[in-house]
């Protein structure tokens, strides 16, 4: 029997060295299929965006793509596949073969909503049809209101919306987007009725609240923050468990009497096709974290008013579960449907 001469301190020092390089790749399992083809080295991943380019998905798909191309030496082709809100980019990465080569940077509306509101459009099953990898965003979203409108919080809100019922409007991006539920959520637990309006972007969502020609509107923070700092929109509350940092006088929902644990936020995920591998899953969550992690990654995405997230499949999982719930609630009580 050979018997090693190394010194203990060099056998220590080697095998650290051995667990920081296991600790910088993916291993997969002896025998897998995909191990055997070499993933990811075959050919280069593509991250479908589900949404036309310059949007902040596609820029949040962009920056993610470049970090995690350069963690695995391999290349990452962001595809921006459009239509039906969404819904024809997951379908396209509900259908693609589950090597491990296609993800989809996927949000909330089309991942979780849509089916209830539009089910005839809806061609997959987002438990069935993908394997969540990580939550990649988070954002608040913020009701607003006229300047004129003689309320300065929720409760100011409900009062009136109690007193004449269906006399205010509030404003969103679109029937079945995540800021129509989340106010259909409030109208619901709060009793009150206000008229939707749904608009096709924010920018003129923004312009016709300052204008006094809608009195509220559900707007995602990046959007509010400028224009309640600047006195041009009143700030009735936002969405989160916890006040904003850059809109510290604005409440929370949930500080308002029958709105304990209100806590609904805007997010984006990735997902891979379902029967991904579970090791080439794993790999994927261990890498995109760290993307989330990197200071730059953090520091880019909250320009774009969004907070970086991360964290095990398990919990995306979870949090699309409650989602499903929450939402399918809603939109079957408030008889949403496009």
């Amino acid at each position: 029997m050979q018997v090693s001469t190394l010194p203990k301190a060099s056998i220590r020092d080697a095998l650290s060295f051995t667990l920081a390089v296991a600790a910088c790749t993916c291993p997969l399992v002896a025998g897998n299929a995909v191990a055997q083809a070499g993933w990811p080295s075959a050919k280069p991943i593509t991250l479908i965006v589900p949404f036309g380019t310059g949007g902040n998905l596609d820029v949040t798909a962009r920056l993610i793509g470049q970090k995690l191309a350069e963690r695995l030496r391999q290349s990452v082709v962001v595809e921006n596949v459009v239509g039906a809100g969404g819904v024809i980019g997951m379908e396209r990465a509900a259908r693609a073969a589950p090597d491990g080569y296609t993800l989809v940077l996927g949000a909330d509306s089309p991942a979780v909503i849509t089916a209830f509101v539009n089910p005839t459009v809806v061609k997959y099953d987002i438990r069935k049809d993908f394997a969540p990898v990580t939550l990649a965003t988070t954002a608040a979203m913020v009701i607003v209101a006229k300047p004129e409108l003689a309320a300065v919080n929720l409760a100011d809100m409900i009062k009136l919306a109690r007193a004449s019922p269906g006399k205010l409007s509030y404003a969103t991006s679109g029937v079945g987007s995540v800021l129509h539920l989340s106010m259909e959520l409030i109208k619901n637990q709060s009793k009150t009725f206000i008229v939707h309006v749904p608009y096709r972007g924010g920018g003129q969502i923004v312009t016709d609240v300052i204008g006094n020609q809608i009195d509220l509107a559900m707007v995602v923070s990046v959007t509010a923050t400028p224009h309640v700092l600047g006195k041009r929109l009143k700030g009735i509350a936002v969405t989160i468990a916890k006040r904003l940092p850059a809109l510290p006088d604005i409440p929370a929902v949930s500080e308002t009497a029958g709105f304990k644990d209100f806590n609904v936020l805007a997010w984006t995920g990735l997902f891979a096709p379902a029967r991904t591998p579970q090791p080439v899953l794993e790999c994927l969550n261990r890498e995109l974290v760290e993307v989330l992690r990197a200071e730059e990654v953090r520091n880019k995405l909250a320009e774009g008013g969004a907070s970086a997230a991360g964290g095990a499949a398990a919990d995306f999982a979870q949090l699309i579960e409650s989602d499903l719930k929450r939402y399918g609630a809603i939109a079957k009580a408030a008889n949403i449907r496009e």
